[in-house]
């Protein structure tokens, strides 16, 4: 496979979750002849010194691919920034992009998946991203890949040409939205979307992935995603910075090769029946609830101490 889009792999402040992902992107078949990006950040505060520190030693004896290049910066730009920079750094050389995180465990098949679909929906305006997580869904058919409305960020990759609709910007995403599609964009209610976008608004979060998201949805764009994931995402374990201690998203990951893709370029709905099935329940029962939230208080009362 020739023209294999570039990897960048976004690290901070966690060298296990960092050394887990790299061990397992050495893995993916096409590892050797990928060139990998390495997105070092700042250390936020004095407290967080040690730890980049650790990554960065880390990332400095990398090897496994056909290259490795390791930018560190030298301000504290944030995990949204720092994507949003590296993102478009690599678009504007290469025109596209695989995107990771530091605690990304992938399949051996994920970056075929990954370059495969970028060839074969390049030229596709309405497709506008491919993602490689998907929830554990419990729908007894789906295609191997299928298109979605929804953008994930667990692993992901685009184009320039989609890059370019990428709107920053909040209130001139909000000032888009009605009530018809502020519905369509939470999935009928069933997640939290439209709170998040919000909450961004409000500096309650700092997500490029829910402007990233909302770009797409008011272009009119779809994503790609596999029906049984390709990657499996270990931060959810207190130590991200947009996640709490829990393991809904969990899921195993495919030992197998990607071989089907979707020619018709629409959303498909049974699909979507069971995406949204999957988070109207996921979160359990009353009483599952509030064991989560408990669990959810003593980590962050913990990580206090």
């Amino acid at each position: 496979m020739q023209n294999l889009a570039p990897i960048a792999l976004f690290v901070y402040n966690r060298p296990e979750h960092t050394r887990r992902t790299i061990s397992y992107l050495q893995k993916n078949l096409l590892a050797e002849e990928s060139r990998l990006f390495i997105f070092s950040d700042a250390p936020k505060t004095d407290a967080d010194k040690a730890k980049v520190d650790e990554v960065r030693q880390l990332i400095k004896e990398v090897t496994g691919f056909k290259s490795v290049k390791i930018t560190q910066r030298k301000e504290n730009l944030g995990l949204a920034e720092s994507i949003i920079s590296g993102v478009t750094q690599l678009v504007n050389e290469y025109d596209k992009v695989i995107v990771f995180e530091d605690d990304l465990l992938s399949s051996p098949f994920t970056l075929r998946y990954f370059n495969e679909a970028l060839d074969r929906y390049a030229k596709e305006e309405k497709v506008m991203h491919i993602g490689a997580y998907m929830y554990q869904l419990k729908a007894k058919v789906l295609p191997q890949t299928f298109f979605f409305r929804a953008a994930t960020s667990w692993g992901w990759a685009t184009w320039a040409r989609a890059w370019k609709d990428f709107e920053p910007d909040v209130d001139v995403l909000l000032n888009q939205f009605d009530k018809k599609k502020t519905d369509r964009f939470s999935i009928e209610g069933t997640m939290n979307f439209w709170k998040q976008l919000q909450g961004f608004k409000a500096g309650k979060n700092d997500s490029w992935a829910i402007r990233w998201y909302a770009s797409i949805f008011l272009k009119g764009g779809l994503t790609l995603n596999p029906s049984i994931s390709l990657v499996n995402n270990i931060g959810n374990d207190g130590t991200g910075v947009h996640s709490n201690k829990e393991d809904m998203y969990h899921v195993r990951i495919t030992q197998k090769p990607v071989t089907q893709f979707p020619s018709e370029i629409k959303e498909d709905q049974q699909a979507y029946q069971a995406i949204k099935n999957f988070l109207k329940n996921r979160k359990g029962n009353f009483l599952q609830r509030g064991v989560r939230f408990v669990k959810q208080l003593q980590v962050k009362y913990l990580s206090k101490k």
